[in-house]
């Protein structure tokens, strides 16, 4: 009996030592919401070799080294890295609070209109860009996207890794979309995203981002501003203006907002009005527009679990020039409804469901009354209308770390409009043509879509699939397209399929490889325009309603790193595309205008190909010095034809230096911006070369009041004359339209 009674007072004393040697080597660190401080089970972390997942009150364990980095990763907060020199400093017991974001594993960049983080790259964009008139002139701040330049101030269309148009999915709030009326695009769906009514746009790289649609190159998401729910009642808002020296653009913005706890109520407008500006060389390029965009957002918490979110945008434009094409924007008004419903559910897996209804609503008149034409054959005029609506239903789903999205949505969009062209000179002189464009054309997509994220210590994997049913119909078509094409509605199944995975490494890396194959039906320009000029050449065009759907094969590789002071991300893609939409020149079809050389036809192209890379870095020199680099290349080729996919951009380079002085009153910011020559060119679509430029901008931003801020600047420093190589070409000329030369601008701010 005494015996046993040592043997076990001596275990007792082992167990004892030994607990208490590990409380002393393995320190805990709690893990809790930032916003409702509750613990955060099932977190991950990795540290050298150690590697675990905090437990239901938040507590992780590990044993400090003094090479390891601490590596804490979330599927609702994120990734956060502490160096060797932070850990030291993390106390027993110690609270670490995070941030719920939405993060997004797939190749991503975030432009942020609110400085924030973000999961891979973030653009920090501040109040200058709620006075943007266009929302695509902000997503060209990033070097991978530029745009195609029809007009001298509005309407720029974008274009990401060479893919444009209906191969990018724009979207609000991950649902609602908007379809140009315009035949030539001078109101692309961008132009229709209120940018002082968003938050960030997420645009989500490649073919896999399929909880949002099919993009084909990228899906860009608007997302709106959160909803501001107070304790007490609150009013809030804020007031820009902005001044530009060269086109006289003035811009003015603005919100004001009621709160309280059980409501968020946002008004907002905008206008911006410009005329015409000056190139490098002095040449006056036709620029002036008038732009306004009006909205709301209504929110009400109707308990804890149950939220609606209301949002109302109306936008209009007038008078806007398009130099590059054969009549101008006269009136556009769209109007864009959604209502958004969030319910909490509070089941073991079952988190959350959300369900989205939308419609947008487009009226567009285009006419070449004013332009400068001499002699005056004819004038022409093309009233057209569109419509997009439809329903987003999806549910969130929990198994311990691992994610489940589940849902379905539902789009019908449709165009319809008419030329109407009266001849003044010549042999049809006082004849009037009324020409049918769209053909009431109307594109019904019904999809199922599922995305599953699986998270381990060091592993994230993400598989994302899509079903959709497109169906597409001709309900007015006319007698020279029935001549071509005698069945206009077509059904076809699109399936797209995307897996990815991504491994964290220490010292704050990690590596990621994403694949997907995603499919696209053609849009409704695709299929059934109706002879008329909307390519990059004077050509008219022809749809195809019975174009196969196009479909992209992607591989992505991701590689980023994030340390104390400095963050490096590159993105390496390669496509393959099969069946190509793209146009052939048909000698067989003649014409309606008789200015027109041709026309092309909508055709599928068997085999293409497009790869390139971006990379950003950015870096505290010291604690006041920040600087950024951004590069980005497409290499594209038709290889059908044997040669270069028409509309790509060359190499983009740009870096900047800021300053943060004066506790952060005083911000300097110098820019450079090096495109290389454009070479490789589609002689099948009368490309030329472009040639090379260099650009330097600066600015200054100063904290006058803790409500006023000023921002005094000078764009195109040196007064170069320069265009980019995706600007179309002045009507009736071979020459391109010239961008802005030196410009001087001035901005104001007002925050409460």
């Amino acid at each position: 009996m005494n015996a046993q009674f040592k043997r076990q007072s001596m275990l007792c004393a082992l167990l004892f030592f030994t607990a208490l040697s590990y409380a002393q080597t393995h320190p805990t660190l709690i893990l809790a919401d930032k916003k409702t401080r509750v613990p955060i089970p099932n977190a991950t972390f990795a540290y050298g070799d150690q590697q675990g997942v905090s437990d239901a009150d938040g507590k992780i364990y590990f044993a400090p080294n003094s090479e390891s980095t601490l590596i804490i990763s979330h599927l609702n907060y994120g990734q956060v890295t502490f160096d060797n020199a932070m850990v030291q400093n993390i106390e027993e017991g110690g609270i670490l609070y995070l941030s719920e974001i939405q993060i997004n594993l797939q190749p991503v960049t975030v432009l942020a209109l609110r400085p924030q983080s973000s999961p891979e790259t973030s653009l920090k964009l501040d109040y200058q860009e709620y006075l943007a008139h266009d929302a695509a002139a902000i997503l060209m701040q990033d070097p991978a996207i530029g745009g195609i330049r029809k007009g001298g101030n509005y309407g720029f269309d974008p274009v990401f890794r060479g893919f444009k148009y209906d191969q990018i999915n724009v979207v609000l709030n991950g649902a609602q979309g908007a379809t140009a009326a315009c035949p030539n695009r001078m109101d692309p769906p961008t132009s229709q995203m209120a940018p002082n009514m968003i938050d960030r746009i997420e645009i989500l790289k490649g073919p896999h981002a399929l909880r949002y649609g099919v993009g084909l190159g990228a899906t860009m998401n608007f997302v709106p501003a959160q909803l501001q729910f107070s304790e007490t009642p609150d009013v809030y808002g804020r007031l820009s203006n902005s001044f530009e020296g060269n086109g006289s653009v003035f811009r003015n913005e603005g919100q004001l907002g009621f709160s309280g706890n059980l409501y968020d109520a946002s008004f907002f407008g905008s206008w911006s009005q410009g005329g015409d500006y000056t190139s490098g060389a002095g040449q006056t390029i036709q620029a002036d527009f008038k732009r306004g965009s009006f909205g709301t957002q209504l929110g009400f918490k109707i308990s804890t679990s149950d939220q609606i979110r209301l949002s109302i945008i109306y936008n209009l434009a007038r008078d806007a020039d398009f130099p590059a094409l054969a009549m101008d924007l006269r009136e556009d008004d769209t109007w864009l409804v959604n209502a958004r419903y969030d319910k909490e559910v509070k089941r073991e897996h079952l988190k959350s469901w959300n369900t989205t209804v939308y419609g947008s609503f487009v009226n567009h008149l285009m006419d070449n009354l004013l332009k400068p034409l001499d002699p005056r054959m004819l004038n022409a005029s093309t009233d057209a209308t569109t419509f997009n609506y439809g329903l987003r239903s999806e549910t969130v789903w929990s198994f311990s770390q691992n994610k489940f999205y589940a849902g379905l949505d539902f789009r019908n969009e449709g165009a319809e409009g008419t030329r109407t062209r009266e001849f003044l000179m010549g042999p049809n002189q006082g004849t009037v043509f009324t020409d049918n464009v769209w053909q009431d054309g109307n594109i019904l997509k019904g999809s199922v879509f599922a995305e599953y994220r699986i998270q381990q210590a060091r592993w994230n994997y993400v598989f994302s699939t899509r079903l959709e049913l497109n169906t597409g119909q001709i309900n007015d078509p006319a007698p020279e397209f029935q001549d071509i094409y005698e069945e206009g509605s077509v059904t076809q199944f699109n399936p797209s399929i995307s897996i990815g995975a991504k491994r964290l490494l220490d010292s704050g890396m990690s590596l990621g490889v994403w694949f997907g194959r995603a499919a696209r039906s053609g849009g409704l320009a695709e299929r059934y325009i109706n002879y008329f000029p909307i390519g990059q050449d004077p050509y008219e065009m022809l749809g195809n309603p019975l174009l196969d759907p196009e479909v992209n094969y992607q591989l992505d590789l991701t590689y980023n790193l994030q340390l104390s002071n400095m963050t490096l991300g590159a993105d390496i893609f390669a496509g393959y595309l099969t069946d190509f939409i793209s146009s052939v020149i048909d000698p067989d079809l003649q014409p309606r205008l008789p200015m027109s050389p041709g026309v092309r036809r909508y055709i599928n192209i068997d085999e293409a190909f497009k790869a390139g890379a971006e990379v950003y870095w950015t870096q505290n020199i010291f604690q006041t010095l920040q600087h950024q680099l951004g590069i980005a290349y497409t290499y594209a080729q038709d290889l059908e034809r044997g040669e270069p996919l028409p509309e790509i951009a060359p190499l983009d380079l740009r870096y900047s230096l800021s300053g943060n002085f004066i506790g952060g009153k005083l911000r300097p910011e110098v820019t450079f911006r090096h495109v290389l020559r454009q070479a490789r060119i589609s002689e099948e679509f009368g490309e030329t070369e472009t040639p090379s430029f260099s650009l330097l901008n600066a600015s200054l931003t100063y904290q006058l009041t803790g409500i006023t801020r000023m921002n005094l600047g000078v764009n195109n420093l040196f007064d170069e004359n320069y265009y980019e190589h995706l600007n179309r070409s002045v009507r009736g000329g071979a020459s391109p339209i010239f961008e802005p030369g030196r410009n001087f601008f001035a901005s104001v701010n007002f925050v409460f």
